[in-house]
């Protein structure tokens, strides 16, 4: 069973919808028991960073989320999800993340509109399981104004897009996964991605 960590966010029905569709079995949950007993973990997330990060710790699950990570749990955060695990993100202010993921959230600057919105081709690097059955060139949905700037570090396992500057469009660490796009908005690519997470 998915854990669907529910801290307050949106898009956490389109997400069990889409587990619902590939007949993986997905749970939306704020209890932080459940979230210890799943198989996987699910950190969804559009909103903003701070309140998210509040709500995480003030109801005990940053703590669930955490030991889900350091068991070796397969655990993977989407969009906000993702920024999340990271350092710090500098959206209205500069705040701590959970510090799972070594790097900043950043403001997209520049002359793109922002947010960053639309389908974006990915560019894959060091062979994530995440993207089994996938390809350099294949599009998935984004909707962001901050991101974490790629820097080209050696042994990068994730993948990269470009929006006037090249940035990490997904990354993993060990069993933490995280995508900057949403997978259940991104047809049989994103559905193919949450296929592979799930038999992890």
């Amino acid at each position: 069973m998915v854990a669907i960590v529910d801290y307050g966010v949106g898009n956490l029905h389109s997400v069990r919808k889409a587990f619902a569709y590939i007949g993986q079995k997905a749970e939306i949950t704020s209890d932080a028991d459940v979230i210890r007993n799943a198989d996987h973990v699910l950190l969804p997330g559009v909103g903003a960073f701070y309140d998210a990060r509040m709500r995480l710790k003030e109801t005990g699950m940053e703590e669930a989320v955490r030991e889900a990570v350091i068991s070796g749990k397969p655990t993977l955060g989407i969009c906000l999800g993702m920024q999340l695990l990271f350092e710090n993100s500098l959206e209205n202010g500069d705040h701590k993340g959970l510090g799972l993921l070594q790097g900043s959230v950043v403001p997209f600057t520049g002359q793109l509109k922002v947010p960053h919105m639309g389908w974006n081709s990915l560019t894959f690097h060091g062979g994530s399981p995440l993207f089994r059955g996938l390809k350099d060139g294949d599009h998935v949905y984004f909707v962001h104004s901050y991101h974490v700037p790629f820097l080209n570090e050696a042994g990068f396992m994730g993948a990269t897009a470009d929006y006037g500057v090249p940035f990490v469009a997904a990354i993993q660490k060990e069993n933490l996964f995280a995508t900057q796009f949403h997978p259940e908005k991104s047809g049989e690519v994103g559905l193919t991605m949450l296929k592979n997470f799930a038999a992890i």
